[in-house]
């Protein structure tokens, strides 16, 4: 019982570390577009540093599985946000008339549609050799197992998608 809290502890580290992530890096472009580039990378490497920490929390909690686990635990957690979180944010969105938003978590919901159906397509060829790329569109987060001519979710040029 008494890791029970230290668990917790290390979870929402992981939360805050990896939203510091996110946000640095946000910063880190903001301030490359306007030219200062020495903040630009102090907030790469501090978005980097944070992935260190939030990647080590994650680890000590105990929370990553066998691949057959983590790709069934992404399933799960990407229906979940096309099926339940974004329907009702995109939803509230359209209310308000933030279009902005709503674009943003339009897009955001059919592109996790689709890594739920690539995380369950990769579970069942989880022993298949051929090697497999993936194309990750830049603007709206969608993934495709080869170039499109236009991303199906947001219409970016495939030439613009980035391989993986």
């Amino acid at each position: 019982m008494g890791e029970e809290k230290t668990i917790q502890n290390l979870m929402e580290a992981f939360a805050g570390e990896s939203q510091a992530n996110r946000k640095y890096l946000a910063y880190s472009k903001k301030a490359e577009a306007e030219g200062k580039l020495n903040a630009a990378k102090l907030f790469k490497a501090a978005s980097d540093a944070e992935t260190i920490h939030a990647l080590k929390h994650f680890e000590v909690a105990g929370k990553i599985s066998s691949t057959v686990d983590n790709l069934a635990d992404a399933v799960k957690g990407e229906t979940h946000e096309y099926q339940s979180m974004y329907p009702d944010f995109v939803k509230i969105a359209e209310e308000e008339g933030n279009k902005a938003a709503l674009r943003s978590m339009t897009f955001a919901m059919k592109a996790e549609e689709a890594h739920a159906k690539l995380y369950q397509e990769a579970l069942g060829n989880l022993d298949q050799t051929e090697e497999v790329f993936y194309y990750l569109c830049p603007i709206c987060g969608n993934i495709e197992k080869a170039i499109p001519d236009k991303c199906s979710i947001c219409g970016t040029l495939g030439s613009k998608f980035i391989k993986y």
